[in-house]
């Protein structure tokens, strides 16, 4: 590990600039974690949650990612009390067509008016004047994705929103959005165990798209004892969730990795990830051994 950036490690992830003109270190913070068991209600320990939002921006994260259907809107909340009034150079995005009837359901929902009602609900839930990425959570099938996009570049236009993002997608599903609006950035289950958006992944690196892999640690699965990255990590002194976001950061440089938790001890070990520098060999060796595990 080097120690240049030890106060601050996030920085040393490096910059990636999000539809040109926002530049955010690309290892971010993910807020899933932060409400209660299965992503509903209140979290077992609000303070604490306040804690880590503040520790990763302290750590030098200034990408936060959320969405809507958090709590609902219980990690929205959680970032405006514990960050308001926002630091300039912090980006939060968020997202929204997925609906939460209940605590164990996750439904797309793309009616037009129903994502506007849901962009506006987060302005008023983050504190913002404008959202500076607004992420369609999920296509819905019942709704034409031209309405979908559309509605989000109207909210565009009318200075809500500054780029649009989209989740769980195909390359033909964002090139038919970029037909529509400026697409900046998708976010997919990219891990080192999953690794089925290898094609989007390389589409993005041509575009210059963000990509955002959601689950970058597996949902902890990388980080147990006992796990593929195990042997590794215990020969480079590090975690096995450590191990995971940094071969992230090296597979490319459009992969901006948001890990979440909710203690203050894991968001202060996930963001040293960004001072492993991996060399030639462990990434080559990961990469095979990942592939053959998955």
């Amino acid at each position: 590990m080097s120690d240049q950036h030890a106060a601050r490690p996030a920085e040393a992830s490096g910059t990636f600039q999000l539809g040109g003109d926002l530049p955010v270190h690309r290892l971010g913070y993910g807020t899933m974690r932060l409400p209660g068991p299965n992503v509903w209600g209140e979290p077992t320990d609000p303070d604490e949650a306040v804690r880590v939002l503040r520790r990763a921006v302290e750590l030098g994260v200034n990408f936060i990612d959320t969405a809507d259907s958090y709590g609902p809107f219980i990690s929205d909340q959680l970032i405006r009390k514990a960050l308001h009034p926002y630091p300039e150079e912090l980006v939060i995005a968020t997202k929204a067509g997925l609906s939460r009837p209940g605590p164990e359901a996750w439904v797309p929902l793309g009616r037009p008016e129903y994502l506007r009602q849901q962009a506006e609900l987060s302005l008023r839930h983050l504190g913002v004047e404008r959202i500076d990425l607004f992420q369609l959570h999920r296509i819905d099938p019942a709704v034409p994705l031209a309405d979908q996009v559309g509605e989000l570049e109207l909210l565009r236009q009318e200075g809500k929103i500054r780029h649009i993002g989209l989740s769980e997608v195909t390359i033909d599903q964002i090139e038919q959005a970029r037909a529509i609006t400026e697409i900046v950035s998708v976010q997919n289950l990219y891990n080192l165990l999953a690794r089925d958006y290898e094609e989007v992944l390389g589409y993005a690196e041509r575009e210059g798209l963000a990509f955002i892999p959601w689950f970058p640690i597996a949902s902890a699965e990388l980080a147990l004892p006992g796990g593929p990255l195990e042997t590794i990590a215990k020969n480079l002194g590090v975690s096995g969730a450590q191990l995971a976001v940094a071969w992230l950061l090296r597979r490319s440089p459009v992969l901006l990795p948001i890990p979440g938790t909710s203690s203050v001890a894991h968001v202060e070990e996930n963001t040293r990830a960004a001072l492993i520098e991996l060399s030639d060999a462990d990434y080559q060796e990961l990469s095979a051994l990942t592939a053959t595990a998955a």
